[in-house]
């Protein structure tokens, strides 16, 4: 039985970008998206930030932690007036960069849209619909024209690496738009209950799973999407995707099995299994002996989480997240 807490806990994926302007420019209150596209120095925000400026004034997101978006804002609200599409590049000084945690300036490049105008309403709304049933989408315009369109099953290696940028032509810029992040974890015991708030921080909507009612309470995880079916059917519930991490923690292969196998056979960008090097060479005996080859069985991290002498649940819990986020941004060995 699937537990859905009736909470607005902290584990709720807020809104996209892409939602809020669609929703304010259906409201009749216009919107511009205004997206990060290039960067040099110590840039506040990473390439791909937006910020949704509407024609009343309000904002959603940052394209530099404070220190250029009220030039953006006029910008975008010229936009909304003539429809034309914008490249912005602004210096950010030493003095603006430090009032914002960084050490020193950099420099930032924004492209400006207006829905409605340079950014078709039916764009937008296809990049929604496909972010709300997480397909992996990217949106590709060219900076000169401002002429875009959203495409599937292209540029593979940077919606692997969620990396958005300009191409070596210097004008096509790629926008990666791909599902929110999903941690899946197996065995609400106590690791799970350090890595679960962490993971959130982190950006990922967390989902326990665990049979055991005892363990799986919402009091010991508290706005956290909770199963208590038997794993396998849990995680076909949940489904797993290219986001998708799966850590295991029970050390019981009555639990634990089910669920590797379902992730073996799809594309979760991470699978860890907590155990000793002895618990992990019988865990790949048992998925050799279920028709799983080697390669199949290199995509498990066994023992689960880097190498860094952790003691204590916590410290476990960030020796995961730490490799989860290694091999999410391609930096595992």
């Amino acid at each position: 039985m699937t537990q859905t807490p009736d909470t607005t806990g902290s584990s709720k994926i807020p809104a996209s970008a892409a939602e809020i302007a669609l929703g304010w420019h259906q409201a009749g209150h216009g919107a511009a998206l205004a997206t990060v596209v290039q960067t040099w120095g110590s840039a506040p925000r990473r390439v791909g930030a937006q910020l949704v400026v509407s024609g009343d004034g309000r904002l959603e997101g940052s394209v530099s932690g404070g220190c250029v978006e009220g030039a953006v804002v006029m910008e975008a609200q010229e936009a909304l007036a003539d429809g034309k599409h914008r490249v912005l590049e602004y210096g950010v000084s030493d003095g603006d960069a430090f009032a914002v945690g960084l050490a020193c300036g950099g420099t930032i490049r924004i492209l400006v849209e207006p829905v409605g105008g340079s950014l078709p309403v039916s764009v937008l709304r296809d990049l929604v619909a496909a972010q709300q049933s997480r397909e992996q989408l990217t949106y590709k315009v060219n900076l000169t024209t401002g002429k875009g369109a959203l495409l599937r099953d292209h540029y593979p290696d940077r919606m692997r690496l969620d990396r958005s940028g300009v191409e070596e032509d210097g004008e096509t810029f790629v926008a990666v738009h791909n599902p929110p992040l999903r941690l899946v974890v197996v065995g609400a015991v106590h690791i799970a209950q350090a890595l679960v708030p962490m993971a959130q921080l982190a950006g990922y909507d967390p989902a326990v799973i665990d049979p055991r009612a005892a363990f799986a309470s919402p009091e010991r995880f508290l706005g956290v999407t909770l199963l208590d079916d038997w794993p396998d059917e849990a995680v076909a519930t949940l489904g797993l995707d290219a986001r998708t991490a799966l850590v295991l923690l029970t050390h019981d292969p009555k639990l634990d099995d089910p669920a590797l196998e379902a992730g073996l056979r799809e594309n979760c960008f991470y699978i860890g299994a907590l155990g000793s090097k002895r618990t992990h060479a019988a865990r790949i005996e048992r998925m050799l002996a279920a028709g799983f080859t080697e390669q199949d069985l290199g995509r498990i991290h066994g023992p689960v989480g880097l190498d860094i002498g952790a003691a204590g649940p916590a410290e476990i819990a960030i020796a995961i997240l730490a490799e989860m986020t290694a091999v999410l941004r391609g930096k595992a060995t």
